[in-house]
């Protein structure tokens, strides 16, 4: 199988591996920071008359790009690939029809990429001593709320699930909803991951991160109920939780269609959300009806929450009445009506 890094000059692709191997960034993050330094790559290659005129701009080749060369780069290098990126690359690149001009939040990731990048040569590796995006300045982005139902929408989504797979789904739904899980973290967790002696599930977060989740009575009837229809998995599927109709694991595509499909089965569509938007649900519901800041962001596994850049630990008591403050604890699988279990 081609590495997506095969491209890579040699100074890059050692920065790369230093962020998967050491650093424990994920293999999907690394690719994206090879991306956006390609990219710029391409853009000092082609401003310093190093290609040829003739050369279309995704086919320059960085692979001769050395340390003598990323050294030179000034801070107006910088902001004339701002400018560049601002004006001239593709917002979609997959589309005959784009329009053209990196959005302010696209721009944000690329300062962020190039930071990481000199922040290795200059401060891990001591290459050189002058930092040129010290003092760049990140894009600013328009800040929006994130999109998310309301409790009475989050009910009618759970009671209107259906189908042939529908205890899977509505586990997989109600731990979104409960647990606030990335969609990456919800396809990865395996059976051996559920311990319900203390209610608890392991998660694997960014960055490989673990942490515990607590189960709330929504969240282990729901894994009750689907556990006798799980699918038997497949050699490859091993542990998982989550099995697909071809007995594999389930992938982060089939989860975020079957979402969707609920959501319009249940007549939600046009509130645009989606499996990602469930996290910001389950993390609006519980901020709603008391949850602090500092413990949901232990819950939704943030570094940051919010503006906060401070982390703070948060006992596991303070966390398992997280979970059980979530309005929709005390819904049953068993009960279409949403009627609430009597306390």
């Amino acid at each position: 199988m081609k590495s997506p890094w095969q491209d890579a000059s040699p100074i890059l692709r050692e920065y790369l591996t230093y962020m998967e191997t050491i650093m424990g960034r994920s293999h999907k993050t690394v690719n994206e920071y090879f991306l956006d330094l390609r990219t710029f790559l391409r853009f000092m290659l082609q401003k310093r008359g190093l290609v040829s005129p003739d050369t279309a701009f995704d086919s320059i080749d960085i692979q001769a790009v050395d340390l003598a060369f990323v050294r030179s780069v000034t801070r107006s290098d910088l902001l004339d690939y701002l400018l560049f990126v601002s004006n001239e690359r593709p917002r979609f690149h997959k589309s005959a029809k784009t329009s053209y001009g990196n959005q302010a939040r696209t721009r944000a990731r690329k300062v962020s990429a190039l930071r990481s990048f000199y922040r290795y040569l200059c401060d891990k590796q001591h290459y050189f001593e002058e930092n040129p995006t010290v003092s760049l300045d990140t894009p600013k982005a328009r800040k929006s709320l994130p999109k998310f139902l309301t409790l009475k929408e989050s009910l009618t989504l759970l009671q209107s699930i259906d189908g042939p797979f529908k205890e899977r789904d509505y586990c997989i739904l109600t731990l979104f909803l409960n647990c606030g899980l990335r969609v990456s973290e919800l396809v990865g967790i395996n059976l051996s991951d559920l311990s319900r002696d203390d209610e608890r599930l392991r998660v694997l977060g960014k960055g490989n991160k673990e942490r515990f989740v607590y189960l709330n009575a929504a969240c282990l009837e729901a894994i009750e109920a689907y556990l006798p229809h799980r699918l038997p998995p497949s050699p490859s599927a091993g542990d998982a939780l989550f099995i697909s109709k071809q007995h594999n694991r389930i992938s982060v595509q089939t989860v975020k269609w079957l979402v969707g499909k609920h959501l319009k089965q249940a007549g939600l569509s046009q509130k645009h959300c989606s499996a990602h938007k469930l996290r910001h649900t389950a993390a609006t519901l519980m901020y709603q009806n008391g949850v602090d800041v500092r413990t949901l962001k232990e819950v939704l596994g943030h570094e940051n929450l919010d503006t906060t850049m401070i982390y703070t630990h948060v006992v596991d008591d303070n966390l398992r009445d997280a979970a059980e403050k979530n309005p929709l604890s005390a819904l049953h699988p068993s009960e279409p009506s949403g009627k609430e279990r009597k306390q």
